[in-house]
């Protein structure tokens, strides 16, 4: 234990401190388990350190990461139990995904000890949906997204913003007096502003490993895939980055793959829930409509030098309104959300398509001010 604490001092000394995910506020820390999941590179494990920094005794808390050699011939139960024994209270677990039989374990650390504190974190969402059931009466979940723009203009820019909501966005109450022109911040953050890590000179390599580590060891270990078929899953994902956003044909992509139809709807769900892409269902939903990648990073690294303008725009729409809501696909526009339809488009984007809907709303790039039902594309990034 004393080599975990080693190398968990070392990461604390090395954390900064000057800037929290508005997500830090919402998690009700008190709680005697929790979990956090997110999709790889969003900041998981400087969010938790963080915790620990600001809010906790360092004598009475460990931090440890699931895969460490430590658990090579050692169970999380064991060193829950040492270490409750020296006085610990909080234990946190971070990449719980990489440990085998991590959910029965946890379910035993909660029963067997009662006065102990957990949090886990994990990248394979795939996973901790197949082993929380287990937990679903003692975990409390969290979900955590990459930067908003509002987050983004905090951490990088020193701009200081409130969380609007969709309601007040629409009503046209979005005021940033520290912006005198948001536009060309804004163009930076739909390039590299959604990871934490933008400011890395391997702002690009790093993105690209993100992506090949979830297909290429995340998603396979969770579906018991073999190799051939994690190759698949990288061409899926190579057809999807050059033609998004598309509607989806199974039989067609089955046939590019060499593989069966009936794989293919899981494969997409695999690669939806690990955070790399998001699909558009119907309100019923019982139907994939589009498919995109999930934010506009990916696709200004996946898609090619030059991603389609108005690809980037839906994709950057549809990434901050869905974590706040169910966005849908309208039958008349581009998106329905709580009643409201949305069409998104350049700042010369008409009203045609929605003249006839009842709260329908333009959605323009490229303008600093919205009047009537005309608003600005960058105050969606406000969500949160």
């Amino acid at each position: 234990m004393e080599q975990l604490k080693v190398h968990f001092h070392k990461l604390l000394r090395e954390t900064n401190t000057d800037f929290q995910r508005s997500i830090f506020n919402e998690i009700n820390w008190n709680t005697r388990m929790i979990g956090l999941t997110g999709a790889r590179g969003v900041g998981k494990t400087t969010l938790v350190l963080q915790h620990i920094k600001l809010d906790l005794q360092t004598a009475d808390t460990l931090y440890v990461v699931a895969d460490d050699f430590y658990f090579a011939d050692k169970r999380l139960l064991d060193l829950a139990d040492e270490f409750e024994k020296r006085g610990g209270k909080t234990l946190f677990i971070d990449e719980i995904h990489k440990y085998a039989d991590w959910s029965r374990e946890l379910k035993l650390i909660y029963d067997y000890h009662p006065q102990l504190k957990v949090v886990f974190t994990c990248s394979s969402i795939l996973d901790i949906k197949k082993g929380v059931a287990d937990l679903s009466r003692r975990a409390v979940m969290y979900h955590m997204y990459g930067l908003s723009f509002r987050e983004f203009l905090s951490m990088y820019k020193n701009v200081t913003a409130p969380v609007f909501s969709l309601a007040e966005i629409v009503q046209h109450k979005v005021e940033i007096p520290e912006i005198v022109h948001p536009l060309p911040l804004f163009e930076e953050y739909i390039r590299q502003g959604y990871y934490p890590f933008m400011q890395d000179e391997d702002f690009a390599i790093r993105i690209r490993q993100i992506v090949n580590q979830t297909l290429e060891v995340d998603i396979p270990q969770f579906a018991s895939m073999n190799v051939a078929t994690g190759r698949k899953l990288k061409q899926l994902m190579a057809v999807i980055a050059k033609s998004v956003p598309f509607k989806p044909n199974f039989t067609q992509i089955a046939a590019v793959l060499e593989t069966s139809r009936n794989n293919i709807a899981d494969y997409f769900l695999y690669i939806e829930e690990a955070g790399l892409i998001g699909q558009l269902r119907s309100e019923s939903w019982d139907k994939v409509d589009k498919v995109y990648l999930d934010n506009s990073n990916l696709l200004h690294n996946l898609a090619g030098a030059t991603p389609d303008i108005g690809n980037v725009r839906e994709t950057f729409f549809f990434n901050q309104l869905r974590t706040k809501h169910e966005v849908c696909i309208s039958p008349v526009s581009d998106f329905r959300i709580d009643g409201m339809t949305f069409e998104v488009g350049g700042k010369s984007k008409s009203k045609k398509q929605i003249k006839d809907v009842e709260r329908g709303f333009v959605v323009r790039d490229n303008i600093e001010f919205g009047y009537d039902n005309i608003i600005p594309l960058w105050q969606f990034g406000f969500l949160y």
